[in-house]
């Protein structure tokens, strides 16, 4: 079973940052890939970004590519997502997602344990 906490939610203006933490444990970290979700009230949950076991394939959903950095520490099993120029319409819940192969993905239904979700609240 593998445990997923995110953290590093909170309140933004538009254009500022913030930078989400995924802290998992409970299977070996390199062997999974991992996504970052979101879902907004009353919204489907969507694909933000996807990183591969290694790192070495990334994949942006096309609403945060050039504003969204995706990353991991596989010493640290820590997947990160670095959020600028952060707008109103990224306000949502944000989830931390892990799958049992290491190639990355951008569907929902290709991941296979998920965190908790942390608020993410940009104002105008």
């Amino acid at each position: 079973q593998v445990q997923l906490v995110e953290s590093g939610g909170g309140l933004a203006q538009a254009g500022g940052s913030l930078r989400l933490s995924c802290a998992a444990s409970g299977r070996t970290f390199s062997s999974q890939a991992m996504g970052w979700f979101r879902q907004a009230p009353g919204k489907e949950r969507e694909f933000v970004a996807g990183i591969s076991g290694s790192g070495a394939t990334i994949y942006y959903a096309d609403s945060v590519k050039g504003r969204f950095t995706i990353s991991r520490d596989n010493a640290k099993n820590t997947l990160y997502l670095q959020m600028n120029r952060l707008q109103p319409e990224d306000t949502a819940v944000y989830y931390c997602a892990a799958r049992r192969g290491i190639g990355a993905r951008t569907t929902t239904s290709e991941y296979d344990y998920w965190g908790q979700g942390t608020q993410v609240t940009v104002s105008s």
